[in-house]
This record gives structure tokens, C-alpha cells and sequence, in this order.
């Protein structure tokens, strides 16, 4: 029977993993479609460049430093060197349980798109080179110890000893709330006050493509039952609870999204649609295991209607966040998991209780201090981080690549052929006129789209 439920665990996570995986080219459509379409290649690429880099770095060491046993039984770290390369991941368990390599799979997934979020806040402005060598050092110095306090847990006999957050504090964060969304939003907001705004802040280029904006929300959303339901580690009972919030949650944050808009613009709008999926499922991911269908409504709403007023603050306070990653997953993941304080219900998958249901301000003040942790910490490396990269290379790239767009003069690219001549390899070898006119002629196109966007 252990032998039965194992397999049926371990095909689930296996379908989790194949979900959360999609979110990768989703993010990058998601974000590609909200930058100008001479930006929209170095969207795509800072998101696969930056979930690249942080996949070899968790095969190295990733993972050690992530689910290894604490050094010096701390909480802050896991040994890096434990599982070194995961050469010991190759042997399947001597007792019925996970296969480990699944789950080191599983973990690298939630690492690269961590760091991808990031990407959004400052697209149209920061040198690719730049971002593939923050990518490693922020995964290196932020994540991977942010991760181990919420992820790693104590082993059931004492033997390893996980972070500080999951177990000494005991704070509620079922799919990473505070290690993947508020880390990433705190870290976007460090490196925005570095790098500075774009040229035309704060009129910014209109999303050049809102189909692939939707396009990749749908995938992310599809994704998500991956991201949280996976998370449960079993096919059971945990994992359709938490599905079923993490639906119920999108479903509400849309809807607040686009009545808050309605009141504030006079207009509901498919971008606002995919904005409030988007704040509901990540102010649902730390509580999708902790409160009832209900719970999630809330959330969902909450989210939804709290992150619409949210991204304007860059407008008041001056901060040039080009894609709202502050506004979006710090305040909707701070946002959930302060929730998590008010809403959980012991009914629930994580048997937490909250303030409304009889539990007091414990939860809630946990639930607080794993968040004022992890934005302190996050937000002072990450800021040391990009200025010493700023120092060392420089973080932006030139003011002409910027008024051009970096398709082009970074990737030799563009996202779209505009004109009846394909510039493909075939083409290479045509007369140097007809070459320089096809040119001329994409540039215009793009010029021109630009222009009326």
C-alpha cells in the first residue's frame, strides 16, 4: 500500500513539476507583451537568461544551501557543500518515499522563476551581461538562504535541522509567499533605486501586446495549480484544498481588480484583468493551505482591489517600477501572508489558527516577523548587490540603446518581421542594398507601431 500511494504521490508531483515548469515561457509572455515592441526579445530573454543561470547554480550548490542540513543548526543556511553537484540524488530512497531528485527538480523551478519575477520592475533600461551576473549573485546570497528559512524543514528525528522561519518561529508560508514573491518584490525595489528611471518616466511605452500579456497570465495561471498544489508534496486531500483556494482566490481578485478600476478610471480593462489574477494568486500562495474557500475569497479580493492602488505609489513616491513587481508581489505577498494571521482556520491543510477564528495575535505576529525579515534582509543585500555591480560594469545601458530599444542593439533581433523580405540566415547573402532597405524598412514598422501605441 506505501508502495502504491508513493507512486501516486510522485506521479502528481511529477504533473506539478511539468505546470510550474510552463511558468517560465509564461512569465515571459506576460511580461514581453507589457514593454515596447523594440524591448519585447530582452523581456523574454532576461526571464529565461535569469532562470538559466539560477538552475546551474542549484545543481552546484543550490540545493545543499537550500534543504541541506543548517550549518551550525542556525536556521540561516544550509550546508553547501552537503550535496555538492547532486551526485547523491541518484539512488532512489531505502524507505518509500519522494524521490529526491523530483523534489530537487521541484525546488530548482521555484529558485529560476524567483528570480525571473525580478526582471519586470526594470525592463527597457538594465545591460543583459548585468542581469545574468546579478541573477547568480542574488540567487547565491539572497535566495538560497531566504529559501532554507522557509522551506527546509527539521527532519522527524532531530538528525538535520532546518530554517529558522519554518522551524523556530513556525510562521505559515505554504508555497513560498515570503521566499519567492516578497523576496522577489523587495529585491526589485532595491535595484529600481539604483539603476533610476527610464528617460520617459513617467510616461511609459503602452503594452505593445495585450493578447500576449493574457496569453501568458493564462499559462501562469495554469501554472499556479502546479506552484501551490504541488507544494502539498502528496495527492491527497491537502492538495485539492489548496487547488481549490488557489482558483477561488483568482476568480476574486480579478473580479476587485476590475471593479476598483471601473470606480478609478471609468474603464475595465483586459490588462487590469490579468493584473488582479495575478495579485490574487500571489497573495493566495502563502495561504492556500491555511484558510477555508471562503478565506480564499477574501484574499483573492483583497489582493485584487489592495495591489490596484498599489501600483500607483510608484507615481507618488517616484520610483520607476516598470512592470509593477513592487506593487503587485511585494504588497500582494505581504498582503497574503499577514492574512494567513487573520484567516487561517485548523480545519485546514496547515492546521494553523487565526485571529478571527480564536487563535489570538500569535500567528499574526509570526506571520509579521517572518515578513519584516525577509524584506529587511532581502532589501539590503539586494541593494549592496547592485551597486556594487553598478560600480564594478555599470547596471544601464547606454541613453541611445535605451531611446532605440534593446532587441537590436543588444540581442541583433527583433520580435516581429514587419516587411515581405524574412531576415533569416537565407537572406545573409542577398545584395548589401537589399539587405540595408529590408532593415530600413523593419525599423520603420517598428517605429511606426511604436508610435501608435
Amino acid at each position: 500500500m506505501d508502495q502504491a500511494i508513493i507512486a501516486a504521490d510522485t506521479a502528481w508531483i511529477l504533473a506539478a513539476f511539468t505546470a510550474v515548469s510552463l511558468m517560465v515561457p509564461g512569465l515571459a509572455l506576460f511580461y514581453g507583451g507589457m514593454v515596447s515592441v523594440r524591448s519585447t526579445l530582452n523581456m523574454v530573454m532576461m526571464t529565461f537568461g535569469g532562470f538559466a543561470v539560477v538552475g546551474v547554480l542549484w545543481i552546484i550548490f543550490g540545493y545543499s544551501a537550500v534543504l541541506g542540513n543548517s550549518l551550525g543548526g542556525l536556521g540561516l543556511l544550509g550546508d553547501p557543500l552537503e550535496y555538492i553537484g547532486l551526485g547523491q540524488l541518484l539512488e532512489a530512497p531505502a524507505e518509500p518515499a519522494l524521490p529526491p531528485a523530483l523534489v530537487a527538480g521541484f525546488q530548482l523551478l521555484f529558485a529560476g522563476i524567483t528570480v525571473a519575477l525580478i526582471s519586470g520592475a526594470f525592463a527597457d533600461r538594465l545591460k543583459f551581461g548585468a542581469w545574468m551576473i546579478f541573477a547568480g549573485i542574488w540567487a547565491t546570497l539572497v535566495y538560497f538562504p531566504v529559501a532554507h528559512w522557509v522551506f527546509a524543514f527539521d527532519s522527524a528525528d532531530g538528525s538535520v535541522v532546518g530554517g529558522w522561519i519554518a522551524n523556530k518561529l513556525a510562521a505559515v508560508d505554504f508555497a513560498g509567499g515570503t521566499a519567492v514573491h516578497i523576496n522577489a518584490g523587495i529585491a526589485a525595489l532595491a535595484v529600481i533605486l539604483v539603476l533610476g528611471k527610464r528617460r520617459t518616466f513617467p510616461n511609459a511605452p503602452r503594452p505593445h501586446s495585450v493578447p500576449l500579456t493574457i496569453l501568458g497570465a493564462g499559462i501562469l495561471f495554469f501554472g499556479w495549480f502546479g506552484f501551490n498544489g504541488g507544494s502539498a508534496l502528496a495527492a491527497n486531500n491537502n492538495a485539492s484544498v489548496v487547488i481549490l483556494n488557489t482558483v477561488a482566490a483568482a476568480c476574486a481578485g480579478i473580479c476587485a481588480w476590475l471593479v476598483v478600476e471601473k470606480f478609478r478610471e471609468g474603464h475595465a480593462t483586459t490588462l487590469g484583468a490579468a493584473s488582479g489574477l495575478i495579485a490574487a494568486l500571489v497573495a493566495i500562495t502563502p495561504a492556500c493551505g491555511a484558510v477555508s474557500p471562503m478565506g480564499a475569497l477574501i484574499v483573492g479580493a483583497a489582493a485584487g482591489a489592495l495591489c490596484c492602488f498599489a501600483i500607483s505609489f510608484k507615481f507618488k513616491l517616484g520610483y520607476d517600477d516598470a512592470l509593477d513587481v513592487v506593487g503587485i508581489h511585494l504588497v500582494g505577498g505581504i498582503l497574503g501572508t499577514l492574512l494567513v494571521g487573520l484567516l487561517a482556520v485548523p480545519e485546514a491543510p496547515s492546521g494553523a489558527q487565526g485571529l478571527f477564528y480564536g487563535g489570538g495575535l500569535e500567528l499574526l505576529g509570526k506571520q509579521s516577523v517572518a515578513v519584516a525579515a525577509v524584506v529587511a534582509y532581502s532589501f539590503i543585500v539586494t541593494f549592496i548587490i547592485a551597486k556594487g555591480i553598478d560600480l564594478a560594469m555599470g547596471l544601464r545601458v547606454n541613453p541611445e540603446t535605451e531611446y532605440e530599444g534593446l532587441d537590436v542593439a543588444v540581442h541583433g533581433e527583433t520580435a516581429y518581421v514587419m516587411d515581405s523580405v524574412s531576415m533569416t540566415s537565407s537572406t545573409k547573402h542577398q545584395p548589401d542594398a537589399v539587405s540595408v532597405a529590408a532593415e530600413s524598412m523593419t525599423t520603420k514598422a517598428a517605429t511606426a507601431v511604436e508610435s501608435s501605441s
